[in-house]
């Protein structure tokens, strides 16, 4: 008896050792969770005093929040391009957003170029199933679908918006239907709940296995439409559109409260990588979002187009409350990623991100970025530690020195001419490196991106 008792007692203690070691090694989820159009300004993290987001603040406060983060581009589909490519799009042609093919132009590489691997392409080579629950907007050809682009799972819509209450099943557009994979869609309830409801269902099925989910909604994206109930949250706003969005992002941050509480539920949160970001800046006009203090709006490469909100949670390795300043961007998502995972970089690939794991864990005194560089339709821009210059067709290069200028209001070109050169030459050798790009939109949307750099935008929180 008291040999069998000590047998069972080795047998218990090896057990534990074994499962404490498998705990240890086991691969982390990833789960990315994207708004759509959403200003910087409108977060209380930032600033907001109308808008109440207590669980994108929480997430915000219990992991890493990185106050110089950007995306490649200042609108939706060349910014998730890099962002699931980990290469700046436009090395590889994807300079503008999608919208409709131009004369010239071949439909058939209106999308990711079909050669650039993905995020769930490297990480399923690493043991990973892949998810993505809402906006592609990456290419609505067969070869762009997301199925074909590494996901294993796929519920939503290819085009790059769609309305809040209705699809229709002949409908094109944003009254488009619903796509999946793994089910028949339900009929739209409220298509941020239902895109929230999605994630929680991914999670609870595939909690036995690593996974990547990328969470990508539409709020707060055109068209400005919003429950009557949480309307009613935000009766204090005059303005009819701010309330409307408000009551947007509100929505969103519900549903970013559903992902986190399934998580934790199943017992993944601890083991769970979340970033919460952008796609790009709040587009002031069309969604009545705020950016301040950053000047400019989505399309444009002022500070209000392409600087975001950016956390990083991960509560087993990341401390919580921690803030980091240096410059970070969308396009190091992916070799974070893949490194986590314990993949290495394909051979001939060149990512543009880095893994930022030894930089917020404070392994390298280095920073990730010493610059970056944009390129979108009819503009360009540089940001080398504190001087960001931009260029565009019709004035000088502005150049600012945003230590001590966040919010662009003096271009100071002309008092640092040696500097403004020498952005303005290394962005010129770079920009002319970069290939054509594989399509275009409409030469309309050049005059308008344009007349944007030259509105006034509001740079302070509204007082209620």
């Amino acid at each position: 008896m008291t040999r069998k008792f000590f047998y069972l007692l080795a047998f218990a203690f090896l057990f534990l050792q074994t499962s404490l070691m498998f705990a240890q090694t086991q691969k982390p989820n990833f789960v990315v969770i994207m708004a759509d159009d959403l200003g910087f300004a409108d977060l209380s993290i930032n600033g907001s005093t109308q808008i109440r987001i207590p669980n994108i603040d929480t997430l915000a406060k219990k992991g890493i929040w990185c106050t110089n983060a950007y995306v490649s581009s200042a609108v939706c589909s060349p910014s998730r391009a890099g962002f699931m490519t980990g290469i700046n799009q436009v090395r590889f042609g994807h300079d503008n957003n999608i919208g409709g093919t131009q004369p010239g132009f071949d439909s058939e590489y209106l999308g990711l170029p079909t050669e650039q691997k993905t995020i769930p392409d490297l990480l399923k080579k690493q043991g990973y199933i892949s998810g993505l629950i809402g906006k592609w907007h990456l290419g609505e050809e067969v070869q762009f679908h997301p199925l074909r682009r590494g996901f294993d799972e796929f519920w939503g819509y290819t085009g790059g918006g769609h309305d809040y209450f209705t699809s229709m099943p002949d409908g094109e557009g944003y009254l488009s239907p619903l796509e999946c994979n793994y089910k028949t869609p339900s009929l739209i309830t409220y298509i941020t709940d239902d895109i929230g409801n999605e994630c929680v269902d991914f999670i609870s099925r595939n909690k036995q296995t690593p996974f990547f989910l990328f969470a990508a909604f539409n709020a707060p994206h055109a068209p400005m439409q919003a429950t009557a109930k949480d309307l009613t949250l935000y009766n204090h706003i005059e303005n009819v559109k701010r309330r409307t969005y408000a009551a947007m992002v509100h929505r969103l941050d519900v549903n970013v409260g559903k992902i986190v509480a399934a998580l934790e539920k199943d017992g993944l949160l601890e083991n769970t990588v979340v970033v919460f970001l952008s796609d790009n800046g709040g587009p002031v006009e069309a969604n009545a979002s705020l950016n301040a203090p950053f000047n400019g709006q989505k399309g444009i490469l002022l500070e209000g187009g392409i600087h975001v909100p950016f956390f990083i949670s991960w509560p087993t390795h990341i401390a919580p409350g921690q803030i980091y300043e240096p410059m970070v961007s969308s396009l190091d998502i992916l070799p974070t990623f893949l490194a986590l995972a314990g993949g290495s970089t394909p051979e001939g690939t060149a990512f543009d991100g880095v893994n930022l794991t030894p930089y917020l864990h404070k392994v390298s005194e280095s920073q990730p970025h010493e610059e970056l560089l944009w390129r979108f339709t009819i503009s360009a821009a540089i940001r080398q530690g504190d001087w960001k210059l931009v260029r565009l067709p019709d004035r000088f290069p502005m150049l600012y020195n945003l230590r001590v200028d966040i919010s662009e209001q003096n271009d100071v070109s002309f008092q640092n001419i040696e500097k403004t050169k020498e952005l303005l030459k290394r962005l010129g050798e770079w920009d002319v490196s970069l290939p054509h790009p594989v399509f275009l939109e409409g030469a309309v949307w050049k005059r308008r991106q344009l007349s944007l750099y030259d509105r006034e935008y509001q740079l302070e929180q509204p007082k209620k």
